[in-house]
């Protein structure tokens, strides 16, 4: 469940007229209808906040925030936005997320997340640059926030300068339950600052600029494929309404279902067309769990073929190993097209994913003996099966402790600081104490990770499943069991050595 808090109009630039209607959408229905509507999926629990007067809705706020005991999805009434783009933002891991757009300014560079720039295109650099009231508009917000790659770094106000301001927060913005004390507070500290602010002030925007002051990581997201817009007028509307018919939703929906952080053999040689198996799968009806037994069967039939020893069928099951890797990645994006979730889904895909390979190993290792070649092969089958349960042991008890990890605190300064120079001040001396000893290391090598080589080499040197899978069908169906069993453990104890050193390292720090 999510506590939605649906923002009246809000002071400067909006006059939230929720009433006028979409004409160019089916049903014909006002903004603030088709906004409620969208919502109930979540199973919300409603809260309105008329923001007409800033200390007044401030207060409010805090008073929604104290009573939350879940997340929170703050946006204005006036929103005209995506079924999608409130979906990813509502289920994204972050602990505090803006829908951000940034203000156009060519051959600009963004590094890191301290909001760092390069000086191509001919101003002074970002460190010497002085705090500045922002007073340019994107989509009739002032231009007062500083965004780096992944999050906020600094807003200003009316009254609060910011060093080279370059975003605007457009309006959704998704709490975790952990952050919503801290916003109760920031809300109430800033209601009784309210007289510092200026009419054309958003309310959302001084809520992320209180949240960035108290030390809240609020991440950024832009709005990609998908479309978002606040809308004050009926010409607003009729050109919102139009453009976002449009726009393909269900593609981008449809992208959203790819993991973005597969392997290369995934991305490049089952991702590319994996996702329409999904959609055909889904509109007919399958579940994700049928999908998972169509995997396990192609699993248990390639074990099969490879328990034969014959050459065609050691072919034939290289073919179904590769087919049941597909359609185990069709499973999970069916899950994500067509948002049916559960535990048990989760379960049987986690487990069988282990029974599939596992099968496999036997029946490789049976069709080498039944081919003449000895029996001594089991000891390299169960060489890869011990090696690769220790693997998902480790892997499972660094994810369940990492979780337990506070995140790592943001510096703060007071909400009447003047500009953001002390916080720019802050970040500096704290990226310079991240960049020493293990933390540097780790760093260098994140940050290595731009380049295309290296990002992909990182990928593979893991061996996740679709390497090892891809390693299974093309060493089976080319060579045989030994080089198989030999691929598996040489490259699996090159992937243990380098993540169990990669997470010691991350312990340590």
């Amino acid at each position: 469940m999510t506590r939605v808090v649906l923002l009246g109009s809000s002071p400067g630039p909006d006059t939230s007229p929720t009433g006028l209607r979409l004409a160019a959408l089916p049903g014909n229905p006002s903004v603030g209808e088709r906004l409620r509507s969208q919502l109930t999926s979540m199973d919300p629990r409603f809260a309105t906040v008329q923001s007409g007067d800033v200390a007044t809705a401030l207060r409010a706020l805090a008073e929604v925030a104290e009573s939350a005991t879940e997340s929170l999805f703050i946006i204005p009434e006036n929103s005209v936005v995506h079924d999608e783009l409130i979906y990813q933002i509502t289920k994204s891991k972050r602990g505090a997320l803006a829908l951000v757009a940034k203000e156009p300014r060519p051959e600009v560079t963004e590094e890191e997340d301290n909001g760092q720039e390069d000086a191509q295109d001919g101003r002074i650099p970002i460190d010497e640059a002085e705090p500045e009231i922002g007073l340019n508009r994107v989509e009739g917000l002032p231009v007062r926030a500083r965004v780096g790659k992944s999050r906020v770094v600094s807003v200003g106000t009316a009254t609060h300068a910011v060093t080279r301001p370059n975003a605007v927060m457009l309006g959704p913005l998704h709490l975790s339950a952990r952050n919503a004390p801290v916003l109760a507070q920031t809300c109430r500290e800033l209601a009784a600052m309210a007289d510092r602010f200026g009419e054309d002030d958003d309310l959302m925007q001084l809520i992320v600029f209180g949240l960035v002051r108290n030390g809240v990581s609020v991440g950024i997201r832009g709005r990609r494929d998908l479309f978002y817009r606040r809308v004050t007028t009926q010409e607003e509307v009729n050109e919102a309404g139009a453009e976002m018919a449009g726009m393909d939703e269900d593609r981008a929906r449809l992208n959203n279902a790819v993991k973005g952080a597969d392997g290369f053999f995934t991305t490049y040689f089952v991702s590319t067309y994996s996702r329409f198996i999904a959609r055909w799968a889904a509109r007919r009806g399958l579940t994700p769990n049928q999908v998972t037994l169509i995997s396990i069967v192609l699993g248990v039939a390639a074990a099969a073929c490879f328990a034969t020893g014959d050459r065609p069928w050691m072919v034939l099951g290289g073919v179904l190993i590769y087919f049941a890797f597909v359609f185990d990645c069709v499973d999970g994006q069916v899950a994500r097209y067509a948002r049916k979730f559960g535990v048990l889904g989760a379960w049987l895909d986690a487990t069988f994913d282990r029974f599939k390979e596992y099968v496999v190993f036997a029946g490789l290792a049976i069709g080498w003996v039944v081919s003449g070649n000895g029996d001594d092969i089991w000891i390299l089958a169960l060489a890869a099966i011990g090696l690769q349960s220790i693997r998902h042991l480790l892997d499972f008890s660094f994810g369940i402790s990492n979780r337990r990890k506070a995140p790592s605190p943001l510096p703060t300064i007071a909400l009447d600081a003047p500009d953001d120079r002390e916080l720019r001040q802050k970040l500096t001396a704290r990226k310079v104490e991240r960049s020493q000893g293990l933390r540097g290391l780790l760093k260098m090598w994140t940050k290595a990770g731009k380049f295309r080589a290296v990002h992909w080499a990182r990928k593979m040197i893991v061996f996740p499943i679709g390497e090892r899978f891809a390693a299974i069908a093309i060493t089976a169906a080319l060579f045989d069991a030994r080089i198989t069993f030999l691929t598996l453990v040489i490259w699996g104890s090159v992937a243990a050595a380098y993540t169990l050193t990669g997470r010691l390292m991350r312990s340590l720090v």
